[in-house]
């Protein structure tokens, strides 16, 4: 049940058996505690210690380790490694990281329900949001950025994820209290981990995709505009110069020495598979596979901006309707990974009355967990029930994405915003 581990390979929910070395080494008077906190995970990365013994009985393990690891004595204490190998060695990619060696990236996480993790994602996402807005900032400045310093946020939203693969995107598509830019880089981070987990991408790749997805719009921070004038939503941009932004933030992520799949992913998310998108109008055989699931996650996010913009499952038909713009392949995946119809998003039932998507189901992506809260017959809002229509015994059912029309019956609008705010707390 032991496992000694090198410093850079700790991660969120791991608990702590031991620290090797001297103990003025490192700022822990507790040698043995669970890893929950952010700011212990940052010390311990950056602690001068030789290596770390985890029980793997009491946390998690290292991504992709096997029962046959877990059970094996812990070896004796290795050379430490240097600064530089610790500061890269999450980002590192085997040359031969293809389809043939990938292993499943599940961490042995304990699973928890969507509204629990609610809470935690919340935390992680208004701690996200300030770290995002400060490497904006500094790139703006035209300070270099290392990949280190968001790699805690990113292993805090991959370890939201694989305690429950719906929360974290969820809660991204109810939330309105970021700036957009922001919101934008989390949310399209937390999709590009989602993806990649459904697409069994060893745990090196997840992390090279969230970080991907997060840096996407980077180069926004270098236009020569003030976004604030625009509401601080690059969309709305002159199209002439939001374009700018993936070359950019495509130059600027070499420019800080980061892993090319996240410039070339950065360069690439606006292209379309039939050759007709931008910078380069490259077709999709050219296209890397990061850059494909990237121009996915982000179109995604864009049209199902929280409440102001399109129903998440309306978004999804939207996109597969848009015939040679995405891998269909890729975008298999990023729908069995979203599920039929994502959370937040309004259906109406057999029984007459609206629902949102609360939560979805393991065993049915097309009868997930809903809360009715709407009758189209009274035209009012009803007291709210929640419905588990993969259990339900054919008691109710979806029978279509509601109508575009609903949005004119009296108080949807604010009901539908009320459900929203609401369905993170449970």
């Amino acid at each position: 049940m032991l496992k000694r581990i090198d410093p850079c390979d700790v991660i969120m929910g791991m608990y702590i058996h031991k620290l090797e070395g001297s103990w003025l080494s490192h700022p822990f008077w507790r040698a043995r505690f669970l890893l929950n906190d952010v700011v212990k995970l940052d010390k311990l990365r950056r602690a001068a210690i030789p290596g770390i013994i985890i029980d793997t009985a009491k946390g998690c393990d290292v991504e992709g380790g096997s029962l046959a690891d877990r059970d094996a004595p812990v070896p004796p204490p290795a050379r430490q490694p240097s600064k530089a190998s610790r500061r890269k060695a999450w980002q590192t990619q085997p040359e031969n990281a293809g389809p043939a060696s990938r292993r499943n990236a599940t961490m042995p996480t304990a699973a928890t329900s969507v509204t629990r993790e609610f809470g935690r994602a919340a935390r992680v996402a208004d701690h996200g949001a300030k770290a995002v807005s400060k490497v904006f900032f500094e790139m703006r400045l035209g300070k270099a950025i290392e990949a280190a310093v968001v790699t805690p946020l990113i292993d805090d939203i991959l370890a939201s994820i694989q305690r429950n693969p719906h929360a974290f995107n969820g809660l991204m598509q109810c939330k309105r209290d970021t700036e957009y830019i922001y919101r934008h880089a989390l949310a399209v981070s937390a999709l590009m981990i989602s993806l990649g987990r459904e697409m069994k991408l060893p745990p090196h790749q997840l992390r090279l995709a969230g970080l991907a997805g997060m840096l996407l719009d980077s180069g926004v921070s270098q236009l020569p505009v003030d976004l604030a004038d625009y509401g601080g939503d690059h969309r709305q941009l002159p199209q002439d110069i939001g374009a700018q932004h993936v070359h950019l933030g495509h130059d600027f992520i070499l420019h800080s020495r980061m892993a090319s799949e996240v410039a070339v992913a950065c360069l690439e998310h606006h292209e379309r598979m039939d050759g007709t998108g931008f910078p380069h109008r490259k077709p999709g055989a050219d296209l890397s596979l990061f850059g494909r699931m990237a121009a996915i996650c982000d179109a995604y996010d864009t049209l199902a901006d929280g409440a102001g913009g399109l129903d998440p499952a309306v978004v999804l038909d939207k996109m597969a309707q848009d015939v040679g713009a995405f891998d269909p392949e890729v975008m298999k995946s990023f729908v069995n990974a979203m599920g039929i119809y994502p959370i937040g998003t309004v259906v109406e039932l057999q029984s007459g009355r609206l629902a949102m998507v609360i939560d979805q189901s393991a065993s049915d992506l097309a009868s997930p967990k809903v809360r009715a809260f709407y009758s189209l017959a009274l035209a009012r809002p009803v007291t709210p029930e929640v419905i588990d229509l993969a259990h339900c015994y054919g008691a109710d059912s979806i029978a279509r994405i509601a109508d575009a029309a609903v949005s004119d019956l009296p108080d949807f609008a604010r009901t539908k915003a009320r459900m929203l705010a609401l369905i993170t707390k449970g």
